[in-house]
């Protein structure tokens, strides 16, 4: 997510962004076409959620703050700055979006402005934002480096197929030796358990995250390579259908866990187990889709 997030802003800024101003004004409105509807939602979701079957929000995927307390954290994406961890409701995935947009200000701050003045304002920044947020902000600038690797077309052709194949099998590897659990096992021993858990929060895993991260940029600069050179082009309709599933991401990403939770209530327990998740899983895309057409759908009416 972050590396391909920092890929397209490194994108923008080298195509359609110009100044401070502009930059600031496109990320602000990205964002806030589908966080001001998406955390409406939310609210309203996990309280008829709530009603319909309490047990399903007793639990530590659901945080019953005060309204006040979840608007405040939503609007202002600060929910894991100054070394917190705080859940919107029941919607986890908030989380990454505080990532974001410190990363999107950092990045704003370091790029368009070229006076030495930015240091003294970054600094503050970066302390701002938290150590368990500034953990893997390498991992956004490796987009960034991604995308410059693409535009400069860095890479042979001969090797593009190799970079191309070569991280997912990785990644299945590192899977199937387990990879993940004993990075993290050896994160706790190092720093130790409650640093872990409540201060890096979802940083916890960052050493594997890299790995990650790394895979994805050699992954995607070696697609990237290969489709350069293919004589194939994708048809316009084809185009189309796909600009058409990608423009509903963001709005799938942000409201589908408060969705899942609140549909998961009023659909009948009597169901079988197989069915009843088959029902779940496209009811929720569905409704996702259809959310979409209000939110993110709408970017240019909203801008």
């Amino acid at each position: 997510f972050f590396v391909l997030s920092g890929l397209v802003i490194a994108y923008t800024t080298d195509v359609k962004d110009k100044d401070l101003k502009q930059y600031s004004f496109h990320r602000f409105t990205r964002l806030y076409s589908v966080i001001i509807p998406a955390l409406i939602f939310t609210i309203i979701a996990d309280i008829l959620g709530n009603n319909i079957v309490p047990q399903n929000y007793n639990g530590w995927w659901y945080n019953n703050a005060p309204l006040w307390e979840q608007v405040i954290h939503g609007l202002t994406l600060s929910s894991q700055w100054l070394y917190q961890n705080f859940r919107i409701g029941t919607n986890g995935p908030w989380w990454s979006l505080s990532y974001e947009a410190a990363y999107y200000i950092l990045f704003g701050v370091f790029f368009f402005m070229t006076s030495k003045k930015k240091f003294m304002i970054l600094i503050p920044l970066c302390l701002l934002f938290g150590i368990s947020v500034m953990l893997l902000f390498p991992i956004w600038l490796l987009g960034v480096w991604t995308y410059k690797q693409i535009r400069e077309n860095a890479l042979p052709q001969r090797y593009a197929w190799l970079c191309a194949v070569t991280p997912p099998l990785i990644y299945i590897a590192f899977l199937w030796m387990n990879i993940p659990d004993t990075l993290l096992i050896i994160t706790k021993l190092m720093l130790g358990e409650n640093f872990v858990n409540y201060t890096l929060a979802f940083s916890d895993e960052f050493i594997w995250n890299y790995i990650i991260a790394q895979l994805i940029c050699f992954h995607l600069i070696g697609v990237a390579t290969r489709t350069k050179c293919s004589q194939k082009d994708i048809s316009e309709k084809i185009s189309k259908l796909i600009r058409w599933y990608a423009g509903a991401t963001f709005t799938i990403y942000i409201i589908h866990y408060p969705a899942l939770q609140l549909i998961d209530s009023i659909i009948p327990e009597s169901i079988n187990t197989l069915p009843r998740h088959g029902i779940l899983f496209l009811s929720v895309l569905v409704f996702c889709f259809l959310f979409a057409e209000l939110s993110e759908r709408r970017l240019k009416w909203f801008r």
